[in-house]
């Protein structure tokens, strides 16, 4: 009943349009589910993808602001969004393109470019 309940689940992340590929993993790092290539390390993928959201609310943590509700990594083809889904799971979703983003991290994107082209 569970694996159902997953699976439906992984469907109706993968029906969102611009949803390439997604999983349910524990916040502990293990894979519950995924619709990813069956040639990727499921384990690995889950492990840093727990990894990359418990960072990030130490980081959060660490300046004394909220925990994060999602972590979404940005590249030059597409991003990974890792959202929190209740207090035991978190959904990571493999999206076409570049989310839409706000006018503040379009101006430090163009800093970070001047700021790199300087050293």
């Amino acid at each position: 009943m569970l694996k159902e309940k997953i699976h439906e689940f992984i469907e109706k992340i993968k029906a969102i349009e611009g949803v390439t590929a997604c999983a349910l993993v524990s916040r502990d790092g293990i894979m519950l589910g995924n619709s990813m290539n069956p040639e990727f390390n499921e384990p690995w993928f889950a492990a840093m993808s727990a990894t990359l959201f418990a960072s990030a609310e130490s980081a959060s943590g660490i300046i004394k602001e909220a925990a994060p509700e999602q972590v979404i990594l940005i590249s030059k083809e597409g991003s990974i969004a890792v959202i929190g889904a209740g207090e035991k799971l978190l959904l990571v979703a493999v999206l076409k393109g570049k989310p839409e983003i706000s006018p503040a991290v379009a101006a430090l994107e163009g800093l970070a470019q001047e700021i790199g082209g300087s050293f």
